[in-house]
């Protein structure tokens, strides 16, 4: 018995699945044929309706089979079929990963202070170090703390300032930047980039392998890696960090340090060097030695730099706006910025941020039913003050600040700064303020008594790979005209 009714089709291209409308003429078709023509097709009449909800039926089984097509798809999967995939390769969806911070401790010389020490944010929420430290010499130390609990929770600038857990000569804790924040339940873009990492995580010795075992850490938010295959040291990235000869460069945000480390040197070639901030030693076990050899493996803690992102939105005041409409912009940004959007990833290590890939965010952040009216974005922060230049140097100096704050991506604009110039990182002093910053070409000529200069916001930032990318609603600026 043949039908009109159109089927579902394997195309070169992927599955085909026919429109409703046309499901309903299908029907329809056969309907009057067996009626023998001259059948009112009216959806009022009685045989209207049966033929409507035939077809709605029949386009809901479609729909179920597209889905299970796509189920199978690591591109497009997600869900407990998703979930499934990643089986396979005996993985599990991370929970989520808990927002990490770099805290500055002070105290009294020597002074240790344990891992999983807590302190307290003016929210309340608690944060454990991650791994202890030891106040030194200048009374203070600098450590990681974590979130106890994980998910998207926010941690502003000097927020962190209550030692929730007494440590005798541990007197104050406070976070100058604002931390990275984790996420909740693993989203569907994040947990195809691990498992694909994760493939290559089975190997030995090449980039690919390294970078996939670190990644499969828990609490591993971000993480970066490069190799100087030279027998010379090289510079790398838009901060020039500095690589040894014949090393590895892992830079990681979040995550157990000593599990990273292990991580790294189960999966590098021997005898190859290291970079990096953080020291830890691992010991082979595998041998059966009566005294397990140890090993010092080093890589870069990327959240002892977070690069603070600011963005600058102007929107339309239109009288279908609803009145939380900045909230709702500055949650939309924040959300594509830490991997919490549908098919989007984080800002990530080493990576450069458009602002304009940020538009459809603010577009769509009342909903579906409403459409933002975005009449520009930029990434960086308006800026006057005051500088000092040195003729060939990239380091500008500003001496006073009077308006908005400095941040990666800002362009600035004076006496004896190449146009398009922009900065690539603080290098001392307030954040954001008065102290030294790396420009991304060097002056044109000296300056020595302070001069005015200005900063705008740009198209993009770029991010170091010893940098942490990150964001706080209060450095997300809308405005309405």
């Amino acid at each position: 018995m043949s039908t009109n009714i159109p089927p579902v089709q394997f195309l070169p291209t992927g599955l085909s699945v026919p429109a409703e409308d046309d499901i309903l003429v299908g029907v329809q078709a056969d309907w009057n044929a067996a009626f023998g023509g001259n059948l009112n097709p009216d959806p009022r009449s009685p045989q209207g309706q049966v033929e409507s909800a035939q077809s709605a039926a029949i386009a809901a089984c479609y729909a179920a089979f597209a889905a299970i097509v796509n189920g199978i798809n690591p591109d497009v999967a997600v869900g407990f079929m998703q979930d499934a995939i990643a089986r396979i390769y005996f993985l599990n969806r991370n929970p989520g990963v808990a927002t990490v911070v770099q805290c500055t401790c002070t105290g009294a010389v020597n002074t240790p202070i344990p891992t999983g020490a807590q302190a307290q944010d003016t929210s309340g929420n608690l944060y454990q170090c991650v791994a202890g430290g030891t106040i030194g010499a200048g009374g203070s130390v600098s450590l990681t703390f974590a979130n106890v609990v994980v998910g998207a929770v926010p941690c502003p600038a000097n927020t962190l300032t209550r030692i929730y857990q007494g440590v005798g000569g541990w007197e104050s804790i406070n976070n100058p930047a604002p931390g990275v924040v984790g996420a909740a339940i693993e989203s569907p873009t994040a947990f195809e980039f691990r498992r694909q990492n994760s493939v290559a995580g089975n190997a030995q010795g090449w980039q690919a392998a390294v970078y996939g075992a670190v990644f499969a850490q828990p609490g591993v938010i971000d993480a970066f890696l490069y190799e100087n295959q030279t027998s010379s040291p090289v510079t790398y990235g838009s901060t020039n960090f500095s690589l040894a000869a014949n090393s590895i460069y892992v830079g990681v945000v979040g995550g157990v340090p000593a599990q990273i480390a292990q991580a790294i040197w189960s999966k590098k070639s021997p005898g190859c060097n290291y970079n990096g901030n953080t020291t830890e030693t691992v010991y082979d076990t595998s041998g059966g030695y009566a005294s397990p050899p140890g090993y010092t493996v080093k890589f870069n803690n990327n959240s002892e730099n977070p690069a603070n992102t600011y963005f600058d939105v102007v929107i339309e005041n239109v009288p279908t706006l609803p009145a939380n409409i900045v909230t709702l912009v500055q949650n939309a940004i924040v959300n594509q910025f830490t991997g919490q959007t549908q098919g989007l990833p984080r800002a990530r290590i080493g990576s450069q941020l458009v602002a304009l890939d940020y538009a459809a965010a603010v577009q769509g952040a009342a909903g579906s039913s409403v459409s933002v009216p975005l009449l520009s974005i930029n990434v960086g922060s308006n800026f006057n003050g005051q500088a000092t230049l040195v003729n060939g140097s990239d380091v500008i100096t500003i001496t006073s600040a009077t308006f908005g704050v400095l941040s990666f991506g800002t362009q600035m604009i004076g006496p004896a700064i190449p146009g398009g110039a922009y900065i690539v990182q603080q290098l001392s002093g307030t954040t954001g303020g008065v102290g030294q910053y790396q420009m991304s070409a060097a002056a044109t000529g000296t300056v020595v008594t302070p001069e005015d200069v200005t900063g705008s916001s740009g198209d993009a930032a770029t991010y170091g790979i010893d940098q942490a990318p990150t964001i706080a609603a209060a450095n997300i600026v809308v405005s309405l005209v």
